[in-house]
């Protein structure tokens, strides 16, 4: 079984100027998800995937394996991430001279998830015979409680149903994708442009390891629980 890491960071972050590669509790952020990548036994070979000669020229000082540039078609505001990745997949199979079995994406911008976590996801991908895993935490707010759209200037649940919840305890279970590990079957990436298929399975992690960098709050508070860490 073999097993193909993709570390994928675009140039011109919106929500944090040059995010992926700014400083963080000591080091670039990227290299959180490099180190822990290169922890993980079961992980083969771990590539960068960027359009960035900025990023790419940071990671190569940290001995990360970059040798293509992502096409700027794969580089714009709206580009998915599966295409990305399938792009990654297909570089890296030429370049490598074999089949990857498995690709599992770890995001930048999650870098409190643990080694812990990422096996233990491999783990169960391998139990559950999924095809697609991605990774979430209990959400704060519940669209059949406390989340609300508004419409016509009337705010109104976002899900309504005959008996609403009297709490949010009560209310039916949903979670928060938290961006930070996905993991596919190879056929699966190269076929399917969706990550919600029959064969999806979500692994839940704690939410103190779910934090997702997005904003100049985001990242503040994710540095301050790195150097906590410490």
């Amino acid at each position: 079984m073999k097993t193909l890491c993709t570390i994928c960071a675009r140039g011109g972050s919106k929500g944090v100027t040059n995010k992926n590669i700014r400083n963080i509790a000591g080091k670039p952020l990227i290299q959180y998800s490099f180190d822990q990548a290169n922890k993980v036994s079961r992980i083969d070979e771990v590539i960068l995937s960027t359009d960035s000669s900025q990023i790419r020229k940071t990671c190569l000082s940290f001995g990360f394996n970059s040798w293509f540039k992502r096409p700027e078609k794969l580089a714009k505001d709206d580009t998915g991430k599966i295409q990305v990745i399938r792009h990654a997949l297909i570089e890296s199979e030429k370049h490598f001279g074999c089949s990857f079995d498995r690709i599992i994406d770890l995001d930048v911008t999650s870098p409190l998830r643990s080694i812990k976590d990422i096996d233990s996801c491999l783990d169960y991908f391998e139990i559950s015979k999924a095809k697609i895993l991605i990774t979430g935490c209990n959400a704060r707010k519940n669209p059949f409680f406390n989340m609300v759209k508004v419409k016509n200037d009337i705010p109104e649940l976002v899900i309504k149903i005959d008996k609403p919840p009297k709490s949010r305890q009560k209310a039916p279970l949903v979670f928060d994708m938290n961006a930070s590990i996905y993991i596919w079957d190879r056929d699966t990436l190269l076929k399917n442009d969706s990550l919600f298929t029959k064969k999806t399975v979500l692994f839940e992690m704690p939410e103190e390891r779910s934090i997702d960098i997005d904003t100049p709050l985001d990242f503040k508070l994710v540095e301050f629980l790195l150097k906590d860490e410490k």
